[in-house]
């Protein structure tokens, strides 16, 4: 029964067409880690330019945190490989713009579509892969 339950699970996997992560940030407790040596590990200059716009930076820094868990969510079900913080930008071409992923490691590899949404404490992504074939 295992065996079988196992094979239905890869059978799965080898026919999915996507990959889905998300995850979600109780932003009063992310202010507080939100140190300036978290900040400079995890976050690209762009990045930084772009939260360090807002009166509110704290929440545009757990949004994006919030975004680049999901995005690494969904790739850890396509690679094994590993993939550091910044290897995972979020930019946005204007202010409040539509959010994009860049992969540093997989430059044009994966077809990414993201959210970002916050309300009240908490700030929740949720990031979907298009797998090819």
């Amino acid at each position: 029964m295992e065996n079988e339950i196992l094979n239905q699970l890869d059978e799965l996997n080898r026919n999915r067409k996507f990959a889905v992560g998300n995850d979600l940030v109780f932003i009063p407790d992310f202010l507080i880690s939100l140190t300036d040596l978290f900040r400079n590990k995890v976050y690209t200059p762009t990045e930084i330019a772009y939260c360090s716009r807002f009166n509110d930076a704290g929440l545009r820094y757990a949004s994006t945190w919030a975004a680049k868990e999901a995005v690494y969510k969904a790739l850890k079900q396509i690679s094994p490989r590993s993939v550091g913080w910044k290897k995972i930008e979020i930019i946005r071409e204007k202010i409040s713009g539509q959010p994009q992923v860049v992969l540093h490691n997989y430059p044009n590899q994966f077809n990414i579509s993201l959210t970002i949404s916050h309300d009240g404490e908490y700030a929740w992504a949720v990031a979907f892969i298009a797998l090819e074939g």
